[in-house]
């Protein structure tokens, strides 16, 4: 397992001198931020970002993500257009030596959380979800903006998206996420890039919007559907962990040989379909780490990791989930279960 670290480029207050620091540390899942969704991501900025890196003594080994424009996700007659858009990306970051992309096909909004800063018995916060709370909450009223939210939408062009995914079933997203993978995998086979796919965050419908990848029976479809090597998915243990109902060693079983990227948090369950993330350690949350990664070990998985979201410890202030001193525990924490298993 090759260790890695998310970078939010210039204007993360995490450098790449810090990241640089961190024991075993030699990847860097990062993409370009100043793209609109849907645009050719231009092969001399992927370059750029490269460059940058590796004079840090450091790979650029994930980009995470080329965002799917929402057309794609709803099945318009546009999509095609938005289609060939993606595939020449994937042609700029194959020429430049990405091999692995980490994409999602959550219908409008990212990952969802209630709370940025919910207080952990320790004093330390992180980011937390709770049902009773996002059921509250009008998405077109502003009351609740998140990282990784694509923020460029006005509120008219939002409030016409979500009111067209009202008449999308599930098993109408899941049909266009097929169509999108049967147009791009080809290509991504022709150029040797590894597809990753992250579950939606949190599995389950939000907002009234359908979300398809949430489970064991959905991963075990798009894989089959589209049954090529260069078709796999991110395993993101906070993910799929969030519901209590899935079985993650069984999803890991399912997707083996076709996991191409790995996401290690945990999150503690509190509720009906509500949780707050911890720290790494099986002890403070619901997940058992140490069993996920000796599960991913044992199904032969060998491509990168990343400590995934973090508290805020020690009185650092930063970009929510995504500091460097609570991941960098991280990166040690699961550098010690890979160093146990390698040694084995």
């Amino acid at each position: 397992m090759e260790m890695s670290f998310r970078w939010y480029g210039e204007d993360d207050p995490v450098t790449l001198e810090h990241i640089r620091q961190i024991p075993g540390m030699t990847g860097v899942v990062s993409a370009i931020y100043d793209i609109p969704a849907g645009e050719v991501w231009p092969y001399d900025k992927i370059i750029k970002l490269k460059k940058t890196i590796e004079e840090h003594g450091l790979r650029l080994n994930v980009i995470e993500s080329v965002p799917v424009h929402e057309d794609i996700k709803m099945g318009l007659d546009s999509r095609d257009e938005w289609i060939a858009n993606y595939k020449e990306t994937l042609r700029n970051l194959s020429k430049a030596g990405v091999r692995t992309v980490c994409y999602n096909f959550m219908p409008v909004f990212d990952w969802t959380r209630s709370e940025l800063d919910a207080v952990l018995p320790d004093g330390s916060n992180s980011l937390k979800y709770d049902n009773e709370t996002v059921k509250d909450i009008d998405p077109l009223s502003g009351e609740l903006t998140l990282p990784g939210w694509d923020l460029s939408y006005q509120t008219d062009d939002l409030r016409r998206i979500i009111d067209g995914y009202q008449t999308i079933t599930e098993d109408m997203l899941m049909d266009n996420l097929i169509y999108f993978l049967k147009e791009i995998i080809p290509v991504a086979e022709e150029e040797d890039v590894l597809m990753a796919i992250h579950p939606d965050d949190p599995p389950w419908s939000i907002f009234g919007l359908p979300r398809v990848v949430t489970n064991r029976q959905n991963v075990d479809y798009i894989l089959k559907e589209v049954d090529s090597p260069n078709n796999g998915i991110t395993f993101c243990a906070g993910s799929y962990g969030a519901d209590p109902s899935n079985n993650l060693f069984e999803i890991i079983e399912t997707a083996k040989g076709r996991i191409h990227f790995a996401h290690a948090r945990n999150i503690k369950w509190t509720g009906h379909y509500s949780f707050q993330e911890t720290s790494h350690l099986a002890a403070d949350g619901s997940l058992n780490l140490p069993a996920i990664i000796e599960k991913l070990h044992e199904t032969g998985f060998n491509g990168p990791i990343r400590p995934d979201h973090g508290r805020m410890i020690w009185g650092e202030e930063g970009r929510p989930g995504y500091g460097l001193y609570d991941r960098a525990l991280g990166a040690a924490y699961l550098n010690g279960i890979r160093d146990t298993l390698n040694n084995r």
